[in-house]
């Protein structure tokens, strides 16, 4: 079955990847200069072709030449090329040394040539100064040979289907002869009182809280394994409509391939250790609020989450954003209820380590949002999505467990490109097979049981 070829750009651990994945698109090729998102990718989506360095010395013959697509029509390219600031004095926005990757963005939709681009990018990039960079960008993809949609949109998560306020700009455009896609419709209202968000004078479902997005996993203090390790199998509770098909792979609308896991397996779920103080201070701070001395946000349990953010890597001074304040107990957010709130289902790993897991999410688009995107590229190029056939086996376990430097000598690249935080000790064991290697990270996995619906979770939930 030949499905719509994508190729992602700036692709980091692949939340873009996995929504248009999720819409019905093959993604045959991503390039992402840092190695260990590299290397988290290459783990998500071994079919993948990760082509691990910058697009500032990546060619469109180099995408096609190192994966699958070799000459065929590619149908859409997307990315989210970083933007670092506006203009210098007397200079076009577009040479400024700090937005060149937006520069390389658009000469590699016009090397590989796709039928459809989709740019994502912050909001502020609408307005003020920041403005003339995007009517750049929009002249530059014009001058390549495609049409592109004046009326470009800003998107919330939380209008499709997030428990978390991210809104972020997306830039459409088609080859000429072809017809521009239009914008995703909402299909969910924020849960807060004054959302009164309303589509043709109907008022839209009022969409997933914090609390639907975890209350069904696992108690993480309660595992002191998860104190040196991410990882535990645990019983979880019954999960919200929210949380269902991002556990089992149930939802119908979600053209992925299945992926091989264990649905009791609690993964990214290393526990953080906080002082007595900080404790008293978090039980305290009320739901919704600003803890006032660390300042991090306390989750509503009724309400959505705040945008979630990467921090820095050691070359902008290796900052930790904020992470927030579990609603019910007084700690700080799992890796995994962080993706829980961006929409990545449970079978999603990332790097090992908290402080690489959480830039992974934080720079990532969550999935169900890239996917409405998606699905608009795929209804404007009048496909009917299908579902693939086969089940997927994740990467080598090695691959979560990287340091940069050995991730850097693992693609051959340069370790520069991101700065380091030290990682939990992992030596995983050279496995004999996929099956072999999940058995090392839960409850044993063989042949006889490799049908078992207990195990690979494709079946509805009743």
């Amino acid at each position: 079955m030949m499905r719509p070829i994508a190729v992602d750009l700036f692709a980091g651990a692949g939340g873009m990847s996995l929504g248009f994945e999720q819409a019905g698109f093959d993604i045959l090729a991503a390039v992402e200069h840092d190695p260990v998102h590299c290397a988290t990718h290459e783990y998500n989506f071994p079919d993948c072709a990760i082509i691990c360095k910058s697009v500032t010395t990546t060619t469109g013959l180099e995408i096609r030449e190192n994966s699958d697509i070799g000459n065929a029509d590619i149908d859409v390219v997307f990315g989210g090329p970083p933007c670092q600031g506006v203009s210098l004095m007397g200079k076009r926005a577009l040479d400024d040394p700090r937005n060149e990757l937006m520069l390389h963005f658009v000469r590699l939709v016009a090397e590989l040539n796709p039928k459809y681009f989709v740019m994502e990018n912050v909001k502020g990039l609408t307005i003020g100064k920041h403005k003339g960079i995007l009517t750049e960008v929009i002249t530059q993809l014009q001058a390549s040979g495609y049409e592109v949609e004046a009326d470009y949109k800003v998107l919330n998560a939380a209008e499709y289907g997030v428990p978390q306020d991210r809104r972020r700009l997306f830039l459409f455009g088609c080859r000429r002869g072809f017809q521009l896609p239009k914008y995703p419709l909402p299909v969910t209202r924020s849960a807060v009182p004054s959302n009164q968000l309303k589509l043709n004078g109907m008022e839209l479902p009022v969409g997933p809280t914090v609390w639907d997005a975890i209350q069904d996993l696992p108690e993480a203090e309660n595992y002191p394994q998860l104190l040196d390790r991410d990882w535990v199998t645990a019983p979880h509770g019954k999960p919200s409509n929210y949380a269902a098909p991002l556990r089992w792979q149930t939802d119908p609308q979600n053209y992925s391939y299945e992926r091989l896991y264990h649905p009791e397996l609690l993964t990214s779920s290393m526990r953080t250790v906080h002082t007595n103080l900080s404790i008293d201070r978090f039980s305290a701070a009320p739901p919704g609020t600003i803890e006032p001395i660390s300042r991090f946000p306390k989750l509503s349990p009724t309400g959505i989450c705040n945008t979630l953010r990467a921090g820095t890597g050691a070359d902008r001074g290796a900052y930790t954003s904020p992470r927030p304040i579990h609603p019910t107990t007084p700690r700080c957010i799992t890796v995994r209820e962080a993706a829980r709130l961006h929409s990545y289902p449970d079978w999603f790993r990332f790097h090992f380590t908290k402080w690489h897991g959480f830039r992974q999410i934080g720079n990532s688009v969550p999935p169900n949002l890239a996917r409405a995107v998606g699905s608009s590229i795929i209804s404007a190029l009048n496909i009917q999505p299908q579902k693939p056939m086969g089940i997927v086996l994740p990467g080598d376990l090695k691959l979560l467990g990287f340091t940069l430097s050995e991730a850097a000598n693992y693609y051959g690249t340069d370790r520069k490109a991101m700065g380091s935080r030290t990682r939990i000790s992992n030596n995983p064991n050279k496995l004999q097979s996929k099956l072999q290697e999940l058995d090392s990270t839960g409850p044993t996995l063989n042949a006889q049981k490799f049908s078992n619906d207990n195990l690979i979770p494709i079946m509805a939930i009743a």
